[in-house]
């Protein structure tokens, strides 16, 4: 891929919420994580752990735990994102157990969106979820704190992209 592919890739991944009911190959799902782990994380501990689901009477309790979304309940394969703090506060402490855990699996899941964009597939970064209700449907054993849900498809057309603010609304050329 050419240095134009790649920025034309970055540049044009966003949030897909309607998916056509195709399937996803195992293959691709296999290989996008295998790219998202490649994400950064503090002290490279890696605290996270990725669950893959496919079975879709589980896809609709999680789509009930998000709030109804329907984005989670017509995808064909979802990724719930989980935080392990502890490993994190083994190193950090606090500061692991609260932030870098968060950033860590934040950067995890937008690497994840990147690796299904680059394939082919759409996906949305979902975060609006009843923590509680998304930790049992998976059975998380204790201390596993879910992130993200990132449900997958094939997707007919993207839609038209969102407004971003610009440049100079954002970077700051001195201190506040």
């Amino acid at each position: 891929m050419s240095d134009t592919d790649c920025i034309k890739m970055l540049m044009t991944r966003q949030s897909i919420r309607k998916f056509t009911g195709e399937h996803v190959p195992e293959e691709v799902v296999d290989e996008v994580i295998e790219m998202a782990l490649q994400a950064p994380s503090a002290g490279n501990r890696q605290p996270w752990r990725i669950v893959v689901v496919r079975d879709k009477s589980r896809i609709q309790r999680l789509a009930g735990a998000a709030l109804g979304q329907s984005v989670v309940s017509t995808c064909d394969v979802l990724l719930g994102v989980f935080a392990v703090p502890e490993e994190s506060a083994e190193r950090y402490g606090d500061r692991g157990r609260d932030l870098y855990v968060i950033q860590d699996t934040a950067a995890l899941t937008y690497a994840l969106l990147l690796g299904i964009h680059f394939k082919g597939y759409g996906a949305c970064w979902v975060g609006a979820f009843d923590d509680e209700a998304v930790a049992e449907t998976f059975n998380a054993p204790e201390g596993f704190r879910p992130v993200a849900l990132i449900p997958i498809g094939v997707y007919e057309k993207a839609p038209p992209p969102r407004p971003r603010k610009s440049v100079s609304e954002v970077v700051l050329q001195e201190a506040f």
